[in-house]
This record gives structure tokens, sequence and C-alpha cells, in this order.
């Protein structure tokens, strides 16, 4: 019992450490993953690198983004930071 004790306090850190890191970590890499399958084409979208573009056509996992002045650029689906609002 008293070993119990003497390793709570060790226990109760992982548990803090789980609720405030490990957990919240995870809930925005799901998140990411759902918006980065739900790719269409017409999408604007602004990438990993603060390339802001259309998307033209996709793939498994590329996705080709229209410029304003035509240009196309390939990126894997990873590379899609977020979505833009309309």
């Amino acid at each position: 019992m008293e070993m119990l004790v003497s390793l709570a306090p060790i226990i109760l850190m992982f548990v803090i450490f789980y609720f405030l890191l490990i957990r919240p970590q995870q809930k925005r890499q799901r998140q990411v993953q759902e918006m980065q399958n739900n790719l269409q084409k017409g999408d604007e979208v602004i990438t990993i690198g603060g390339f802001h573009g259309k998307i033209h056509s996709l793939d498994e996992s590329t996705i080709v983004l229209l410029t304003e002045n035509g240009t196309k650029l390939t990126y894997d689906r990873s590379a899609v930071r977020e979505v833009k609002q309309n």
C-alpha cells in the first residue's frame, strides 16, 4: 500500500500529461486527416508552405493546384494545411 501511495504522484503526472498534451494532439491529427481526405476539386486551399491555390485535380496521394496565372503545381495531400472558406 505504501508503494502505491509513493507512486501516486507519478501516475497523476502521467494522467495530467495525457489529458493536456497527448489527447488534444490526437484530436487535431484526426481533424487534419479528415480535412485532407475530404478535399474536392475546386476547393481553395493553403499549403503548409503558405501557397494559395485552387484544386485542379486529385488522386489518392497527390493534388494538382492551379494558380491565378494558370500554372499547375503538384503537391502531396499532406501538404494542405487548410481549406479556405468562401
